[in-house]
């Protein structure tokens, strides 16, 4: 089976194998290389996307040009407008590829009539958006009550792979400081021990 028809096996379970096939027949692949961007600010938001390797970055532009990471999504991850707002305007952000990446295009327009209906789809949707709400509220916890050191903890505790994967100046931009102030908190912090 190949890569595409087992993952969405996996996030559509219940679904008809026969319907997951159209899912799979409408799908595009798409290569990206390292920056390459997959969406841009001011266009619209129009596929599903499989993440089947490498990583992505969505990222806001400052009005000083200065890039700003909103989160990242790494390999097995399915992105997509969630809310009508992401769906009918314009976007606010770029995705781009971190490292090279290889996904899997479904047009909105074409699947969101296949799957009208599914529970799958609905449960799928449900549980995207409780994972967004609270990936945002962690966040807001973050940046509201925490300072420096402590989100970069909390990154280190939730997120190890981030610290391993993710550029020093992408994590920082996450983290809402400069790569300089993170290379210090990263020289503080303990080494692991043997």
């Amino acid at each position: 089976m190949s890569w595409l028809a087992t993952r969405l096996a996996t996030l559509l379970p219940q679904t008809p194998a026969a319907l997951r096939g159209q899912l799979a027949a409408c799908a595009r692949p798409v290569q990206l290389d390292k920056g390459q961007p997959l969406l841009r600010a001011g266009t619209r938001w129009r596929h599903l996307w499989l993440l089947e390797s490498g990583a992505l970055r969505l990222y806001y532009l400052d009005r000083h040009g200065a890039e700003w990471n909103k989160n990242f999504a790494f390999e097995g991850q399915a992105l997509w407008p969630l809310t009508p707002t992401l769906r009918d305007g314009p976007v606010d952000f770029f995705i781009a590829a971190l490292e090279p990446a290889r996904l899997h295009a479904l047009a909105m327009d074409d699947i969101q009539p296949l799957l009208a209906g599914q529970p799958d789809w609905q449960l799928l949707q449900q549980q995207a958006l409780q994972q967004l709400l609270d990936e945002k509220l962690w966040r807001e916890h973050l940046f509201l009550q925490c300072d420096a050191a402590s989100r970069y903890r909390a990154l280190r505790a939730a997120r190890p792979a981030w610290c391993e994967r993710i550029p020093l100046r992408h994590q920082a931009s996450w983290l809402g400081i400069t790569d300089v102030s993170l290379s210090r908190l990263r020289a503080a912090w303990p080494p692991a021990s043997p």
